[in-house]
């Protein structure tokens, strides 16, 4: 008992200085059933967005650090895992979809109890597969490396080791990414924003400090960077347990509820599968990168630290369109729905036109920050030359896939996870693929490789654009059909 007490007040006194980070709830959390629906979407996406592109910008130091203090080849180790990582926790990610519309459905019904059910389950599924996915990840990471004709070396050295440290930190990974799923649902993205914030700032200094002060190379950005997701994970953990709403979170009901589990399977699973489907075909040109190279590789890898930049942005958007649509199906004001969609899809395409845009003509003084100066003037310019070629036709077009998460989130918000997932697999993977052994095939140029991505998001877009007005117009029939029955 004495162990326990000191624990307890050695514990109290790390969170005393953070509580300042965790006022209530209700202040911070916006209506989105109510009031004007652009300026709530914008007040939404705003934290969301710089939320996101925090995140980027430390996981972006890892790949500027070890350029700046490596070698192409470091940089090539780091960029040649984000298309598998992505792979290998997409689906438990995609989980925290169906977190999220269960939270925004049931706050919009007021169904408070069910709320709480859906966090304590949420949470305790999060740490549980944190550690399945980490236990796989550190098992598997240099054999799926090598499956992608990763080149062998210091390449494969520094890919395998890298990954290994990362999913050290899948605990954290996952545990943040559901209690934020859980705060964006109620209307919060303000507090992951400062929490990302410090992350990010830790992560950044671990950097500097583990690469150009101790030479730890790849290495040393890992472990920064699991550091950074564990600190953000216990902030997040940390406000829930402070919050007096709907979503407080008390560790002793940690319990992992079948039919709130089986609400987040529904959701979650499609979501999870269209991410992997995602990430298949992306491992599969990443492959196809790798055929060409160390400064291919670094060149693609820099240019997608960049363009992920646009993607966050767009992003934030599509989950905007996710919470709103979940939380006004929830409430029965169905008279929303349309105007969220179109918001959100004017909202997204400027978005992605304008960062697109940006990112594209600062293309190249961008791209320098992932070089370190005294490698060989000829790598540089080839890394450059490759990023930009990527660059040109990805960034340009990047509006086409913010308008296919959108159409997506819809979708799910609305209750149909099975329609946006099947779309995905046939005209992202499907796609891709046919496009990897014919076209490329035939064209064996890194240009004709990455015109795969706007053709597959033209195609899935409309397809899904499509789709959403069908369960609209078959939502609003039955709405319309409802009192007729009622009265008879």
């Amino acid at each position: 008992m004495l162990l326990r007490y000191r624990i307890g007040r050695c514990l109290e006194a790390v969170a005393a200085p953070i509580r300042k980070l965790l006022p209530h709830h209700a202040h911070r959390e916006i209506d989105m059933v109510n009031g004007h629906v652009f300026s709530n979407i914008v007040r939404y996406s705003i934290p969301l967005i710089l939320s996101g592109m925090l995140q980027l910008l430390y996981n972006m130091a890892d790949v500027i650090v070890v350029g700046k203090f490596e070698n192409p080849e470091a940089v090539a180790s780091v960029g040649a895992t984000s298309s598998l990582i992505t792979l290998m926790v997409n689906l438990f990610i995609g989980l925290s979809v169906g977190t999220s519309v269960l939270v925004a459905q049931f706050t919009g019904a007021n169904k408070y109890r069910e709320v709480q059910d859906t966090v304590h389950t949420s949470i305790a599924l999060s740490l549980v597969m944190g550690v399945l996915v980490g236990i796989f990840g550190l098992l598997m990471s240099h054999t799926f490396l090598v499956w992608m004709d990763t080149p062998e070396g210091n390449v494969l050295e520094g890919a395998s080791l890298y990954m290994r440290i990362y999913f050290l930190g899948m605990p954290g990974n996952m545990l943040y990414n559901f209690g934020s799923a859980v705060m964006r649902s109620v209307g919060d993205t303000k507090r992951p924003l400062y929490y990302l914030t410090l992350a990010g700032v830790i992560n950044i200094i671990l950097n500097i400090v583990t690469v150009a002060c101790f030479g730890m190379g790849v290495a040393g950005v890992a472990l920064a960077t699991i550091t950074s997701q564990y600190v953000s994970a216990i902030l997040v953990l940390l406000n829930l347990m402070r919050s007096h709403g709907s979503v407080h979170l008390d560790l002793k009901k940690l319990r992992i509820k079948k039919n709130i589990l089986g609400g987040i399977m529904r959701v979650g699973l499609p979501a999870g599968f269209s991410s992997i489907i995602f990430s298949i075909s992306n491992v599969l040109i990443q492959s196809s990168i790798n055929s060409f190279g160390a400064n291919a590789m670094a060149g693609s890898a820099s240019a997608s630290q960049l363009e992920n930049f646009v993607y966050t942005a767009m992003n934030s958007i599509s989950q905007a369109a996710l919470s709103f649509t979940g939380q006004n199906i929830g409430a029965q004001r169905y008279d929303r729905i349309a105007k969220i969609m179109r918001t959100c899809a004017m909202v997204v395409t400027v978005t992605g036109l304008v960062l697109g845009a940006l990112v594209t003509l600062c293309s190249e003084p961008l791209l320098h920050l992932f070089i370190n100066e005294e490698t060989e003037a000829s790598a540089i310019a080839d890394v450059i030359h490759n990023g930009q070629i990527r660059l040109e036709i990805i960034c340009l077009t990047y509006f086409l896939d913010g308008l296919m998460e959108v159409f997506s989130s819809m979708l799910r918000g609305m209750g149909s996870a099975i329609i946006p997932t099947l779309v995905t697999v046939v005209g992202i993977c499907g796609v891709r693929m046919v496009w990897i052994y014919t076209i490329f095939a035939a064209e064996h140029m890194l240009n004709v490789l990455y015109l795969s991505y706007p053709v597959s998001w033209l195609l899935t877009s409309a397809t899904l654009f499509f789709c959403y007005l069908y369960v609209h117009k078959k939502l609003m029939r039955s709405v319309s059909v409802a009192p007729t029955a009622a009265a008879v």
